[in-house]
This record gives C-alpha cells, structure tokens and sequence, in this order.
C-alpha cells in the first residue's frame, strides 16, 4: 500500500510516547507499505532535530528518507494544495501534505491529526488517524 506519513507520525515514531510510537513504528514495519513523502514533511522534522542536537531522532528521520520515496514536484504540489485548502479550509501543510500524497498515488495518508480536523475533510487521498489505523 502506497502511503504517505505527515511529520507527526514520524515523530511520534522517532520520540513519541510509548503507545503512540509502537503505533507509528508498527506502520513503518509493515513489510506491505511503500512510503512516499515531500520536501515538506522533511522540512518539518529534520532541521529541528538537528539543530537540537537530538542525533538519534535526526538520524531516524534521514534513515527514513533515504528509504522512502520523495515525490518533490513543488509547483504542482502548491496548485493542488491551494485549491484544497480553499475548498476543504485545512491549513497550509495539511494541504501541502494532502496533495503531495494524491500526487504521488498514495493510498493512505496517515496522520496524528484529530480527526475533526478540515484534513479529514479532503477527497484527495485516503486520510486515516495513526490511533484508529488497524494494522
């Protein structure tokens, strides 16, 4: 299954607490996932890491990324995302996340999102709640 992670299912993989990161690590393992992500969702985890020096958490992050497939096409990202955003009312990385996700054919969006969010309201991509994914 195609799928994309946003950053805070990384996170959560990389420090989250106990239930939540065996969770986002049980995605990650599963041997049936192809993962995709954006410059975005890098930007969102790795610089931070780094600049704190948490090297074990940056370190995860890269490892991901070198495994996962990065789809980076930036200008039809943003079309996509700006005309979501505006029919959906989800905030900037939530679209930018969305579209990259419809773009690259992911199957799954997964998010650590509250499921009332406008996320969830998208038609782009499959979104699903890391705490209500059955795996």
């Amino acid at each position: 299954m195609r799928t994309f992670l946003d950053s805070g299912v990384l996170i959560a993989a990389a420090v989250g607490r106990d239930r939540l990161r065996r969770r986002a690590l049980r995605v990650i393992e599963n041997p049936d996932r192809w993962f995709y992500y954006s410059p975005f969702v890098a930007l969102e985890v790795l610089p931070k890491a780094v600049y704190h020096g948490n090297t074990d958490e940056a370190e995860f992050y890269r490892t991901y990324f070198r495994e996962a497939t990065c789809f980076g096409d930036l200008d039809r990202i943003y079309e996509i995302a700006s005309s979501e955003a505006e029919r959906s009312g989800m905030a900037a990385m939530d679209a930018l996340h969305a579209a990259a996700a419809h773009l690259a054919k992911c199957e799954q969006l997964v998010t650590t999102e509250n499921p009332r969010k406008p996320l969830f309201r998208t038609k782009l991509v499959e979104v699903v709640g890391l705490s209500h994914l059955k795996e």
